[in-house]
């Protein structure tokens, strides 16, 4: 196909379009970060080769291996349409780009790459909501929010939850521990006043006892040296008595 015979109506879907894993070489038309797009002789369609197709290394921007104007070699590995356009798929990597020999001649690698697109696709739209959840109605037991598999209850009866009793429990249990806790605080602060004073007490005791040790003990060197001086007195007196006597005898 060419187009030097005239622009030709453009075919309808993915007629005229080159067929799936056949190897043609094109010229780049445009560079962007993620891809770079080639046209090819013959179609007016652009395919598009993204920076992973490009090589076999990790490619971080598609101008580090093409540029605009450039000829490549490409394989085309995607034909789809999405909505009123049709997208077309190509790669480098299963081309040598300097010989144009086919490095995937059984298209293992496409065909590994096509699922992994599949897989990274959004699939938000069967995704269940949690609104959604809520809303339902359970056809067993009436209630709203789960759904007739998840029900535990019985066929007419409905069970609703108490969380205010639930949190009235624990939160008993707090202020009994939190008394508890106080109760024992006080207790060991008027076991340490008591400590205290009966330590005062033994202290004045102490001194009290010491005192009056002192006391007796003056008290007693004082008699003992009365008691001292009074024999000595008496020894006094005796001897002159006994000298008056003897010389009274010897006139």
């Amino acid at each position: 196909m060419s187009d030097s015979d005239g622009p030709a109506p453009e075919p309808a879907g993915l007629d005229g379009l080159p067929p799936l894993y056949s190897i043609s070489k094109g010229e780049v038309v445009s560079v962007q970060t993620y891809g770079a797009f080639v046209r090819l002789p013959g179609y007016k369609k652009e395919g598009l080769v993204h920076v992973s197709e490009m090589s076999a290394t990790r490619v971080e921007n598609a101008s580090e291996i093409v540029d605009v104007g450039e000829q490549v070699w490409i394989k085309v590995i995607g034909k789809e349409i999405r909505g009123d356009k049709v997208k077309l798929s190509f790669s480098m990597k299963a081309v040598n780009q300097g010989t144009g020999r086919d490095l995937d001649p059984n298209n293992v690698m496409a065909e590994q790459d096509a699922r992994r697109r599949k897989q990274f696709r959004d699939q938000t739209g069967n995704r269940i909501t949690l609104e959604a959840v809520l809303n339902t109605t359970c056809s067993k037991c009436g209630c709203k929010g789960h759904f007739t598999k998840d029900c535990f209850s019985a066929p007419g009866l409905q069970y609703a939850l108490l969380p205010e009793e639930d949190d009235a429990e624990p939160r008993q249990q707090q202020q009994q521990t939190s008394t508890v806790a106080s109760q024992q605080d006080s207790d060991k602060k008027k076991k340490k006043k008591k400590e205290k004073k009966m330590k005062k007490k033994r202290k004045r005791e102490r001194k009290e006892s010491e005192s009056d040790s002192s006391s007796s003990s003056s008290s007693e060197c004082k008699t003992k040296r009365r008691r001292h001086d009074h024999t000595r007195d008496r020894e006094d007196k005796k001897k002159k008595k006994h000298k008056k006597h003897k010389s009274h005898k010897h006139s």
